[in-house]
């Protein structure tokens, strides 16, 4: 996943033509790491379709307060430059993946 801050994350997911999923996470948070391969595993599977990134909230404190995630992780969707969705916490690969598609059709 292209790790983001607020230097590159206007080019990345505003300025690109492919729908992105950012996952917002902190590095103490276990559910954040178990979610990490999940996505990474939907990356693979849509490479070239839908992008995906990833952003630290306490390294990128702008981000997370702009987009004002309650709870770790949390998943904002981008379409068409602008956000679309939000997800937050654990599930499943088939689970994410279904609300993922849904949101972002």
């Amino acid at each position: 996943m292209l790790h983001l801050t607020a230097k590159n994350f206007q080019i990345e997911v505003k300025d690109t033509s492919l729908p992105v999923v950012v996952m917002f996470y902190a590095i103490w948070c276990g559910k954040c790491s178990m979610m990490k391969p999940v996505v990474e595993d939907l990356e693979k599977k849509y490479a070239g379709k839908i992008k995906f990134c990833e952003v630290e909230i306490e390294e990128s404190a702008v981000l997370a307060a702009e987009y004002a995630p309650e709870i770790v992780p949390t998943f904002v969707l981008f379409k068409d430059k602008k956000s679309v969705g939000v997800m937050g916490g654990m599930m499943d690969e088939h689970t994410f993946e279904s609300r993922m598609l849904e949101i972002l059709s």
